[in-house]
């Protein structure tokens, strides 16, 4: 049982002096009754180590159990469930931490990346292995160039081992070669444009594009146009902002390039099917402490406790 004072010690994980570090949930204040979503500003991975629960990224509900890893990235809106027993082993690193270089082909700076998977086997044993040793010396050493490298080093062969695992149902595996990269570089650019515009052709004028050619990528990546992706993309931001500050709806709209707030009130509730306000209190509630296995998937834009397929 969590004393008063230990929970009141309690905080969130943070990365080291070597700009990684390992910790459980329940060392962490991730875990606490009434959980609010916050964002991180840096990656965090949660291995399942003891227990079953659910975690909730981006507004989608994930169930938990031993051997399952979740990839959150930075900005994401990442609560986890208070389920009696639920444990997992942490890792996180500063964003900058890794190059390219030390980590080619893992998708450290693909935001929307993919996130769950359900270990098993070899890939479990050897994901565990890593995780531990990487525990055990981010625990024996406290500074110095050398054992800074030997952590980023152990951390790069993790996410090597994940990226070896695969994206699972990710629809690019059916695309072409041009369709991906068209699209790995509009969604970077969206990452950083979505807050200024919300037009398909301004992207595709910065990546050299026509509108068709972006669009026919989005579709074969995605399913969605390219302005769906880009209204999908502004719409989890006010998401996020809604749920993980306490700005006003009227600064939120100001932020993501609304000049009235009528305008983004509209928009918002044309993508989410509710009022922001409404939503912003829907996401003060508690999240469900079970999630039973026959709930299915209540829509691609209905952004509280949607539930992610196994």
């Amino acid at each position: 049982m969590v004393t008063s004072a230990a929970r009141l010690s309690r905080s969130a994980p943070a990365p080291n002096w070597a700009g990684v570090g390992t910790c459980t949930l329940p060392e962490t204040d991730l875990a606490t009754p009434q959980p609010a979503p916050r964002r991180l500003p840096y990656h965090l991975l949660a291995l399942t180590t003891a227990g079953h629960g659910t975690v909730e990224i981006d507004f989608s509900l994930h169930r938990c159990r031993p051997g399952t890893l979740l990839w959150i990235r930075p900005g994401q809106a990442v609560r986890f469930g208070i389920e009696p027993g639920l444990d997992a082993t942490l890792v996180f690193w500063d964003r900058e931490l890794l190059s390219a270089a030390d980590v080619s082909g893992v998708p450290v700076d693909d935001l929307p990346g993919p996130h769950r998977w359900q270990l098993a086997g070899e890939d479990e044993d050897a994901v565990i292995t890593e995780v531990a040793q990487l525990g055990v010396d981010c625990s024996r050493h406290t500074s110095g160039a050398v054992a800074a490298a030997l952590l980023r080093h152990q951390l790069a062969v993790l996410l090597l081992r994940i990226a070896l695992l695969g994206a699972g149902g990710d629809r690019r595996t059916a695309t072409t070669s041009a369709e991906s990269r068209t699209f790995a570089r509009f969604r970077r650019d969206l990452e950083a444009g979505h807050p200024h515009s919300r037009r398909v052709e301004d992207y595709a004028a910065r990546l050299g594009c026509s509108v068709r050619t972006l669009t026919r990528a989005c579709l074969a990546v995605t399913g969605r146009t390219a302005k769906q992706v880009v209204d999908d993309r502004v719409a989890l931001e006010a998401r996020r902002l809604l749920a993980c500050t306490n700005l006003s709806v009227a600064e939120i709209g100001r932020r993501l390039g609304f000049g009235e707030p009528t305008n983004f009130g509209r928009f918002f509730h044309r993508e989410a099917g509710m009022s922001p306000g409404a939503f912003r209190a829907g996401t003060a509630t508690a999240m469900p402490a079970q999630v039973a296995d026959d709930v299915a998937d209540i829509g691609a834009r209905v952004p509280v406790q949607r539930l992610a397929a196994d």
